[in-house]
């Protein structure tokens, strides 16, 4: 087996100093202590007799259960929730440091197994939730303030009502889900065993990737036409998950009778379909003055005839290319959150003393980041691939803000804690938010404002403007899927049919970059999930204009917010702040933060 170099900071030598300083790395003992820890085993025999005795107890009697027993009812589902999460939360945190081992996969295959055999007795609980008439519900509310806590839980479960199947195809779908988990599993280990072959080296895909950001053009064009190279030979792969994951959501999406494949996604995030298409109308009408208008400034200063999809992330000329250590990124990050409240820092600061940040790259794990709730009696965990760029320290400042959110909203409990997509950005982006505006107030003269500016524009232009064009294609992909098999042509013609669009006039396409859907996980783990990330953006700008303007008492409401979780509406969660996402004037202030940002940038032009 070849040699991997991906720079892994914490596996130099003793006479070569690792150039991020010391990389922290995950302590999951908190979860569990490892594979055979006593706990472990205690745990998945509680949650098995668990399951049977609620089925016992509540299957065919929720109708007859007064507000107190309706309670009870609620309390052990949620205890069920939580210790069948940390369970899967061990063995998933395992799994995605180290992606290519067999027994951590086998490991987290066989308690998916386990956990679908427990609680597929639990099917009928929404089931029969939704056959309960409304005032039924609100008179057990009204006699039980504890139980009325969860009315939102409710709603929410009460949503899908009209596109509930049998019970029996319920348990029958319950128990179909560990297939449609085995071909993610296989776009994951596919992922991760790639290699590429660049300028002699052996590297994974997030080594490579990152030579997306060299300032060297033709590292940069080399990575591209590698990665091309070994998308196109596995390309079937891909395809063939991509169609088989598509299908079964046709198929499902058609027996339950829903009337869009983004329905499920809108539904799950608590938000309108005219809201979607009010944002997502709302950015296609910005791409001339966003994308395009930013992306021909970058032309104009790479001082390129067109820019090649290499160019899209590089470095700007004038951009200082040290490498930022952990201990700078830190600092950065901290003080920014800190500045904006004391309290903030408090919740942040756990992360990087007590092992819940996973930062260095290492051979076979996944790739990317995110931030993982886990369960609300343990604390989130952060995964970063932290390779030193000015980005990685967004990336640490946006990971972080899911980490305080995801601590704050745990107040809630299991069942409310978790927040749609649509708003679990939103601390995430205001983390970004305020760590740029930190570093922007720090910079020593004009030619560090521009390219701190730059790199905003392009964080934003790849979180609104890329992220809606991948929505654009995953609605085709659907639609087209409906239509029949679709080749890895047909495939990578969709695709683009949106790159042009979204990135502007100032590009040229290589060939092979049809093959780069490839790799974006979310088109085959949460399908139309990447509109969140727009939807998050948006608001945040949106909040932060607010927050600039000196809105009194902007920091508690905020903190509010974060503490709500999933137990109210955005229409709520957003009014104390004036704001209100379904009217299409909101999304245009949020856009106008950014284009204002690109207005800046051609100032300092003349």
């Amino acid at each position: 087996m070849s040699q991997f170099i991906v720079r892994d900071a914490n596996a130099n030598g003793a006479d070569t100093p690792s150039p991020f300083g010391d990389l922290p790395e995950w302590n999951l003992d908190d979860l569990y202590t490892g594979e055979d820890a006593p706990e472990l085993k205690r745990d998945l025999d509680w949650l098995e007799q668990a399951c049977a005795s609620f089925a016992t107890d509540f299957e065919n009697n929720l109708e007859g259960l007064d507000a107190a027993g309706f309670l009870d009812c609620v309390l052990r589902n949620e205890k069920i929730n939580q210790v069948a999460g940390r369970i899967m939360s061990y063995a998933g945190l395992r799994y995605y440091q180290l992606t290519t081992d067999a027994g951590r996969a086998k490991f987290m295959s066989d308690l998916q197994e386990k956990i679908t055999n427990f609680t597929t007795p639990l099917v009928f609980f929404t089931l029969e939730i939704n056959r309960l008439a409304d005032d039924h519900l609100d008179g057990l509310y009204a006699q039980n303030e504890e139980l009325a806590r969860y009315k939102p839980v409710f709603d929410r479960i009460r949503a899908m009502k009209p596109y509930q199947l049998s019970d029996e195809l319920e348990k029958f779908l319950h128990d179909l889900g560990v297939v449609g988990d085995a071909w993610e599993r296989l776009f994951d280990e596919t992922i991760a065993g790639l290699e590429f072959e660049v300028d002699g080296e052996t590297l994974n895909i997030e080594g490579t990737l990152n030579l997306l950001t060299e300032p060297d053009r033709s590292k940069r064009e080399a990575a591209s036409r590698e990665l091309a190279q070994v998308f196109s030979e596995n390309i079937k792969t891909f395809a063939r998950v991509h169609n088989t994951q598509a299908k079964e959501k046709e198929i499902v999406d058609r027996w339950r009778g829903m009337e869009t494949p983004q329905l499920g996604r809108h539904l799950s995030n608590q938000v309108e379909p005219e809201v979607v298409e009010a944002l997502r109308n709302a950015v296609v009408d910005a791409y001339p003055k966003l994308s395009h208008r930013y992306y021909e400034l970058k032309r104009k200063w790479l001082g390129l005839d067109k820019m090649q999809v290499w160019d899209r992330n590089a470095p700007l000329p004038m951009e200082d290319t040290r490498i930022v250590g952990w201990e700078q990124a830190e600092k950065t990050v901290m003080t920014a959150y800190n500045a904006f409240d004391p309290r903030m820092g408090e919740i942040a600061e756990p992360f990087f003393r007590k092992g819940w940040i996973d930062a260095g790259v290492k051979p076979g794990k996944a790739p990317g980041a995110f931030a993982h709730p886990t369960v609300t009696n343990v604390h989130p965990y952060v995964m970063l691939n932290y390779l030193g760029k000015p980005r990685d320290v967004m990336t640490l400042a946006h990971e972080l803000g899911h980490g305080v959110h995801q601590v704050l909203a745990a107040e809630q409990g299991e069942m409310l804690s978790s927040t749609p997509l649509t708003l679990a950005e939103t601390a995430s982006v205001f983390g970004e938010m305020l760590t740029f505006q930190k570093m922007l107030e720090g910079a020593k003269d004009d030619a560090e404002r521009k390219v701190l500016l730059a790199g905003k524009v392009e964080d934003m232009i790849n979180t609104v403007v890329r992220q809606i064009a991948f929505y654009d294609f995953e609605c085709k992909l659907h639609d087209a899927r409906r239509a029949g098999e679709l080749t890895p042509d047909d495939i990578n013609a969709l695709w683009m049919s949106v790159q042009a669009e979204s990135l502007g006039p100032a590009f040229e396409f290589m060939d092979g970059y049809e093959t780069f859907w490839a790799y974006i996980p979310h088109f085959v783990h949460s399908p139309f999930y990447v509109y969140a990330y727009a939807f998050g953006d948006g608001l945040v700008n949106a909040l932060y204009a607010v927050y600039a303007d000196g809105d009194d008492g902007f920091e508690d409401k905020y903190f509010d917010m974060l503490k709500a979780g999933g137990s109210k509406h955005h229409k709520e969660l957003l009014a104390p702040f004036g704001l209100d996402a379904s009217d299409p004037a909101f999304w245009h202030k949020g856009l106008s933060m950014i284009s204002g940002f690109i207005d800046q940038l051609e100032a300092m032009e003349d």
